[in-house]
């Protein structure tokens, strides 16, 4: 119940849908209280234009992605946690091979650490984020993708049951059992870490954090005019501070705002 309550939120609060709905509201009041629906256009022209042509999404984003630094590895991993979320499911089945998404540099980078840590494991988490669906599910075309670029199937393990990041962090400590002492990488888009290594902290497992997929720049300047790209960074920022939130307060991260620093 607690996955479907969170998606319906979602997809009321995502800044298109809720500005989109806030559009809708005020068209539907401005006959008769003329000066809220006009403010409510105002408003949602306002929001558009800004994250079209400020960095609002990389003013969102940068306390998020500079939370954990890329880390100098030691000279011995042994596994490599990969964060579902780089895979299409849906698409890869309509069209019989692995459809990449946005998050596609956590695939690529396992890729690469794969080849610099031979003997790692290598696990993929990530099933279906969908409420309703085919039933598709991220890890089997992860394993397809995988296995075509280079990775011993014998070294793969995939988790294609977890929907969510606090799933990916439960159900791939119980399947892989971690023994103590043992180094493990969690790749992940960086500003999706803070929440993810939190989760993966809550279940017992401190992980080191391999933050991929930036999305900010120096210096957060005018760039241009673009509403699809101000949306999308804009998005995924907004998407990770209500998630900080909401997982704190279901108790699924040791932190309001997980940092290297596991007491914090």
């Amino acid at each position: 119940m607690t996955f479907v309550l969170s998606k319906l939120f979602w997809a009321v609060v995502q800044p298109a849908n809720f500005l989109l709905l806030a559009l809708v509201a005020g068209l539907a009041v401005r006959v008769r209280y003329p000066r809220a629906g006009r403010a409510l256009i105002g408003f949602v022209l306002v929001a558009c234009f800004a994250i079209a042509s400020l960095p609002v999404g990389q003013l969102l984003s940068r306390p998020l992605e500079d939370r954990f630094p890329i880390p100098s590895l030691p000279p011995r991993i042994d596994g490599i946690v990969v964060a579902g979320g780089s895979l299409v499911p849906d698409v890869s089945a309509a069209h019989g091979a692995p459809a990449l998404g946005d998050a596609a540099e956590r695939i690529t980078t396992a890729v690469a650490l794969s080849r610099r840590y031979p003997g790692a494991r290598i696990v993929y988490s990530g099933g279906s984020a969908e409420v309703v669906g085919r039933g598709e599910t991220e890890g089997p075309w992860a394993r397809v993708l995988l296995i075509d670029l280079g990775v011993d199937p014998e070294r793969l393990t995939i988790e294609a049951g977890s929907r969510n990041t606090w799933e990916n962090a439960v159900f791939t400590e119980r399947l892989v059992r971690p023994r103590p002492g043992e180094s493990w990488v969690l790749i992940t888009s960086a500003t999706h870490t803070p929440r993810a290594v939190g989760c993966f902290r809550m279940v017992g497992w401190d992980v080191i954090p391999y933050p991929v997929d930036y999305h900010t720049q120096e210096p957060m300047i005018w760039t241009g005019f673009d509403l699809r790209a101000g949306f999308d960074v804009t998005t995924a920022a907004v998407q990770e501070w209500i998630g900080l939130v909401a997982y704190r307060l279901l108790g699924r991260t040791p932190a309001l705002f997980p940092g290297p620093n596991p007491d914090r």
